[in-house]
C-alpha cells in the first residue's frame, strides 16, 4: 500500500510538473479561414505577441474550408494540452445551426480560454433611400412591407442575422439578398442595386464619411469614435439590438485550468497594448478581453440567439 500511495504521489507529482512547465514545444493558433480574414488578422497580430511572453514559438495554421468546419473540427478532435488552439469568432457559434449534423458541439467540445477582440455592426442605406434614421427606415418599411432589399455578405452570416434581428425587433419585413462576400454585398449597395445592409465598420466608416452610404445606427452600447454622429441602436429607440462580432481564442474541451490561467492571463497582457489597440482600431475593431468565464456566458447567450434566429428566417439546413 505505501509502494502504491508513493507511486501516486510521484505521477500526481509529475502531473503537476508536466502543468507548470507549459510550454516546452511550439504552440498553434488554427484559423478556421484563409488568410486575409479578420480571424486571420488577429491570429498574426497576436502570435508574435504570445511567442516573446510564452517563450515558444507560436504558428498560425489557417485551415480553411467547410464554412469553418474543418479547423473547428480539427481543434475539437486535437489532444487537450495547449498546444493547439482555435481563433474563432462569434461565427463558430451561429454556423452549427446551419447544419442538422456536425462532427463537433461548438459549445461542449471548446474550452474558452479568452475573447480578445470584438466588432458591431452599422445598418447602412443607399442615399436614394429617402431615410435619414432608424425610425424613418421603419416606417417607409411598414409601409412597403418587403419592398426593401438587403444585401447580406452570406446566408447564415454575421450579416444576415443581424439583419433577421432588425425585422424582429423593428415589426418590418426586408427582402434578403444574398452574396458570396462582404465586398460583392458593398458594391452593389454602392451601385444601388440593393438599399440597406448591415455592415463591418471598416468597411462602412470611410463610405460613410465620404457620403458613398448613410449610416444610420450602429449596435453596441457606444457610438464610433471614428464616427461619431452616427447613433446606437439604443439611442434610436431600439435597445433589443444587440448583436455584434467577437473573437476568441479557446482550446479543446479539458484542456486543463492551469494551462488555460497562464494563456488567459499572457492574452491579457497582448489585449492591453498599445500598438495592439490601434492595430485592431483601424480594422474598425475594438481590443477586448473576456475572461474564459464572460466568454463562456456569451457563447451560451449567443447559442440561443442564433437559434431563435435562425428558426425566425426559416433558414434552409445544410447536409
Amino acid at each position: 500500500m505505501k509502494l502504491a500511495i508513493a507511486s501516486l504521489l510521484m505521477a500526481l507529482a509529475g502531473a503537476v510538473g508536466a502543468q507548470q512547465e507549459y510550454p516546452t514545444k511550439p504552440v498553434r493558433i488554427v484559423v478556421p479561414y484563409p488568410p486575409g480574414a479578420s480571424n486571420d488578422f488577429l491570429a498574426r497580430l497576436f502570435a508574435p505577441k504570445l511567442t516573446e511572453l510564452l517563450g515558444v514559438q507560436v504558428l498560425v495554421d489557417n485551415r480553411g474550408g467547410g464554412n469553418t468546419v474543418i479547423g473547428n473540427d480539427l481543434v475539437a478532435k486535437s489532444a487537450p494540452d495547449g498546444y493547439t488552439l482555435l481563433l474563432a469568432g462569434s461565427s463558430q457559434i451561429s454556423i452549427p445551426h446551419l447544419y442538422r449534423t456536425l462532427p463537433y458541439d461548438s459549445i461542449n467540445d471548446f474550452s474558452p480560454v479568452a475573447g480578445i477582440a470584438r466588432s458591431e455592426f452599422m445598418l447602412v442605406v443607399h442615399p436614394s433611400l429617402p431615410v435619414t434614421t432608424v425610425k424613418d427606415l421603419i416606417a417607409l418599411a411598414k409601409k412597403k412591407p418587403g419592398a426593401i432589399d438587403y444585401a447580406s455578405s452570406s446566408t447564415g452570416g454575421g450579416t444576415h442575422l443581424a439583419a433577421v434581428q432588425f425585422e424582429m425587433v423593428a415589426g418590418v419585413r426586408l427582402q434578403q439578398v444574398a452574396y458570396k462576400g462582404g465586398g460583392p454585398a458593398i458594391v452593389d449597395l454602392l451601385g444601388g442595386h440593393v438599399q440597406v445592409a448591415f455592415a463591418n465598420p471598416a468597411t462602412a466608416v470611410p463610405l460613410v464619411r465620404t457620403g458613398r452610404l448613410r449610416g444610420l445606427a450602429i449596435t453596441g452600447d457606444k457610438r464610433l469614435e471614428s464616427l461619431p454622429q452616427v447613433p446606437t441602436f439604443t439611442e434610436s429607440g431600439l435597445p433589443g439590438l444587440a448583436l455584434r462580432n467577437w473573437y476568441a481564442i479557446s482550446g479543446p474541451a479539458a484542456t486543463p485550468k492551469p494551462v488555460i490561467d497562464k494563456l488567459s492571463t499572457l492574452i491579457q497582457k497582448v489585449t492591453a497594448m498599445p500598438d495592439v489597440k490601434i492595430a485592431i482600431a483601424k480594422q474598425g475593431m475594438e481590443s477586448f478581453y473576456g475572461t474564459p468565464e464572460q466568454i463562456d456566458v456569451m457563447r451560451r447567450d449567443d447559442n440561443a440567439t442564433f437559434a431563435k434566429l435562425i428558426k425566425a428566417a426559416n433558414i434552409k439546413l445544410l447536409n
